[in-house]
């Protein structure tokens, strides 16, 4: 009996000692090993904090976060078999199985999470496609994403060459002079710069503005500043918000203390369910101090519906007339800001009452790519309230600082601004895009709906009010933009002719790729060689309306000849820098 006691006694005391060591790894049996590597999105942005949990017989569960490059790693792993377990916010937990981790053995696990919508999407049948078909969608809007099926059935975001090339800073700085086309403070010189940093491979941080040379009588001078914050979540979510401070100037001698300060700020967020759904909301509120205080709220989204891999139906939403002069050759960097009154709210005067006008915008559309042809076909409602008109002129002092305080004017332009009647219309458009060459694409937009005219023209403008009226319109455009192949020279020119007078375009809000300006314009920038500079350097020439064409006459106060019209004659031009 002692005798098997000792036996298993002995036994015991000789397994604890060679298990007791491999088991804790100090002694000289089996050496400990670890589990690393990191965890990415399908379009292979890292995650940060995404949960990393070791799950093994050998061992308690053991569970590490990953840092800001979305890597992990655990160490002190006994051998055996382990399951890797990684979750994160939005996505779909991953599990990879069976792992072996031998002794001393140091293995690499990299982890891809995907969405709910990713892993249940359908790869749409495709036909074959031109090198530039994936561009096909009319919406000119520069940060939307666009979705690309390669050959082997994967979907990616096609990225611009300035985000391919993976530069995490991006900057640019524009001299421009020459007579602005309209709008209170404008500047007959301003310096524009823009500078784009990308935080986390997920955030963007964007800085732009515009200053003036001139200053008013305190030395403080004209300009626009806005700081701009972007993430994209997953490829789901991508909010914004943007703040933008504003001041603009009158000399003394026209409008006393006449100076424009604004701070808005600008939230939104858009949505994109899997490849079929895409939301983006958003609002601007904005508080202004101008001959007293003005609030104003701003509201903002549209809907996309990819119902077939070549039709898009969307629902937009808008209450401010879009921007025409900014990013007009899709840049994206918002580096050709060439107006500082493009930034700023619509005001005008009545009565010495200082009004920011207001508009609400709703449209339907469908948008198909047929071969070669983009066709979009859109209905839409539009409301004015306090609307703005353009005038062409120069006013005497006494006009300036008239009574009846009706206009708000600008000096460096020779322009002003003077409040229309409130008016309700409907119409709708239909856009043919074709690319004619790999370097020259043509556009055509037609319109129908209302507009401001003024039924009897050389009245004096203080009563010209009382005879603008709502009429119906038609409008055709062509538009052609390409690239000079040798010389790299971009160029826009579009011509817009409204059958009859009219102080509004017809289709106001138009945002599709056929918008233009009124009547004749021109667009130029040329890459000039600097091999001494990090970046290139553009020469940049703006016309608009260049054949002063749309103008109506009224009479001014001491006899002589003003004019309303839809878009004021300018020439503008500078030099840009990019880095």
């Amino acid at each position: 009996m002692f005798q098997k006691l000792g036996f298993f006694v002995i036994v015991a005391v000789m397994i604890t000692t060679v298990a007791v060591p491999a088991w804790c790894g100090n002694g000289s049996g089996a050496i400990s090993g670890a589990i690393s590597g990191y965890v990415r999105d399908g379009s292979g942005a890292p995650q940060m904090g995404a949960a990393v949990e070791i799950l093994g017989s050998a061992a308690q569960a053991l569970k590490v976060f990953t840092d800001d490059r979305g890597f992990y790693s655990v160490a002190s792993l006994l051998p055996g078999t382990y399951s890797v377990k990684v979750s994160a916010p939005s996505f779909l937990p991953a599990l990879r199985e069976k792992i072996s981790v031998r002794s001393g053995a140091k293995l690499i696990v990299n982890v891809t999470l995907t969405t709910l919508f990713e892993a249940i999407q359908l790869v749409p049948l495709r036909g074959p496609v031109d090198d530039d078909d994936w561009k096909w969608t009319l919406r000119s809007v520069a940060n939307r994403p666009i979705l690309r099926v390669l050959p082997d059935g994967t979907t990616v975001v096609a990225q611009s060459r300035e985000s391919a090339s993976g530069r995490d800073l991006k900057g640019s700085l524009t001299f421009l002079a020459g007579s602005p086309e309209q709008g209170f403070g404008s500047q007959d010189m301003s310096a524009g710069f823009a500078v784009e940093h990308s935080l986390l491979s997920s955030g963007t941080l964007r800085l732009n503005g515009n200053f003036g040379y001139e200053a008013d009588g305190q030395g403080i001078p004209a300009g626009v500043l806005r700081t701009t914050y972007t993430n994209r979540f997953n490829g789901v979510f991508e909010p914004s918000v943007a703040i933008t401070a504003l001041r603009l100037n009158s000399p003394e001698h026209t409008m006393p203390g006449g100076s424009l300060q604004a701070l808005s700020v600008t939230s939104s967020d858009r949505i994109v369910l899997g490849d079929m759904l895409e939301v983006k909301l958003g609002s601007e509120l904005q508080a202004i101090q101008f001959m007293g205080r003005v609030n104003t709220f701003k509201p903002f989204g549209s809907v996309d519906l990819h119902i077939t891999p070549n039709t898009v139906v969307e629902y937009q939403y808008a209450s401010s007339v879009p921007n025409m002069g900014l990013d007009r050759f899709g840049d994206g960097l918002e580096s050709y800001s060439s107006d500082l009154s493009e930034t700023a709210p619509r005001m005008s005067i009545t009565g010495f009452s200082p009004a920011v006008e207001r508009a609400h915008h709703q449209e339907v559309s469908i948008s198909r790519r047929i071969g070669k042809n983009n066709l979009q076909v859109a209905f839409y409602a539009d409301s004015m309230i306090d609307p703005v008109l353009t005038g062409v002129g120069e006013m005497t002092p006494g006009e300036m600082t008239s009574e009846f305080g009706d206009v708000l004017p600008d000096v460096d332009s020779g322009t002003f601004s003077y409040q229309g009647n409130d008016f309700a219309t409907h119409g709708m458009r239909v856009v043919l895009q074709r690319k004619l060459l790999s370097d020259l694409t043509a556009t055509l937009d037609y319109a129908y709906g209302g507009v401001l005219d003024l039924s009897r023209p050389d009245v004096q403008l203080e009563d010209a009010r009382e005879w603008i009226r709502a009429e119906r319109r038609q409008s055709v455009a062509a538009k052609f933009s390409g690239t000079v192949p040798k010389t790299k020279t971009r160029w826009v020119a579009s011509y817009r002719y409204a059958g009859g007078r009219a102080l509004t375009p017809v289709d106001l809000f138009n945002d599709s790729a056929g918008r233009a300006d009124p009547y004749l314009n021109l667009c130029i920038r040329q890459p000039i060689p600097a091999n001494f500079l990090a970046g290139h350097m553009e020469i940049l020439m703006d016309l608009r309306n260049l054949l002063a064409q749309g103008y109506v006459p009224v009479m001014g106060q001491d006899g002589h000849t003003l004019y309303l019209v839809q878009s004021a004659r300018s020439v503008r031009g500078g030099v840009a820098f990019s880095f």
